[in-house]
């Protein structure tokens, strides 16, 4: 009897060391597990990083080369704006073609004699000289219908897909109606259909 007390208390402390290896198993592995997911976390939060960041750098990339690359539009914008301003020169008169009909005038004076008939004096006096603005205005309002005609074709000849910034098309298209209603007012007054000379008759 004595013995198997013994035997008994044997297996019951073999019992309970194997239960405490065995909960002491199940913790390792319970910490091993968690241990594991917090790792997946960080990986799968420094991918999402290094994925946001790659998304972000090859967003940025083509934009940056774009820019680097493709062209600014400084130059079409500048010549909308000289094209705008040569069709208001036109329009309203610049310096060189003032000094060029008060050159006329000088020439006809000096050129005709006191007894011309006034028909002479008239045209070589003033038709000369209405004749020489006209001819400057002229020179203007196709420099400005030539630009803006330049302006406005220039992308089909440029990068493909490259759209031209909208100010740029409004000035242009402002500079080929100012050339172009300059141009038509020059021939009328160069040709005398327009303000022509009085009859002297």
């Amino acid at each position: 009897m004595g013995t198997k007390t013994v035997d008994d208390a044997g297996n019951g402390t073999e019992t309970e060391t194997r239960t405490g290896e065995a909960e002491a198993a199940t913790g390792k592995a319970q910490e091993a597990a968690d241990s594991g997911a917090e790792a997946a976390d960080r990986t799968g939060e420094a991918a999402g990083e290094t994925a946001e960041e790659a998304a972000e750098g090859s967003a940025e990339a083509p934009v940056e080369e774009a820019a680097k690359d493709g062209p600014s539009g400084v130059g079409l914008g500048a010549a909308a704006v000289v094209s705008a301003v040569l069709g208001l020169v036109s329009l309203t008169g610049g310096w060189i073609g003032t000094v060029a009909a008060a050159r006329a005038t000088l020439i006809g004076q000096l050129k005709t004699s006191s007894n011309a008939s006034v028909a002479t004096q008239v045209q070589a006096v003033y038709g000369d000289a209405w004749q020489t603005t006209a001819l400057w205005a002229g020179a203007f309002a196709l420099a400005a219908l030539i630009a803006g005609v330049v302006v406005l074709a220039r992308p089909a000849f440029g990068a493909p897909g490259t759209p031209q910034a909208g100010w740029i098309k409004s000035v242009a298209w402002a500079g080929v109606s100012l050339g172009v209603l300059g141009l038509l007012l020059a021939v009328l007054k160069y040709s005398d259909a327009l303000l022509g000379l009085p009859s002297t008759s």
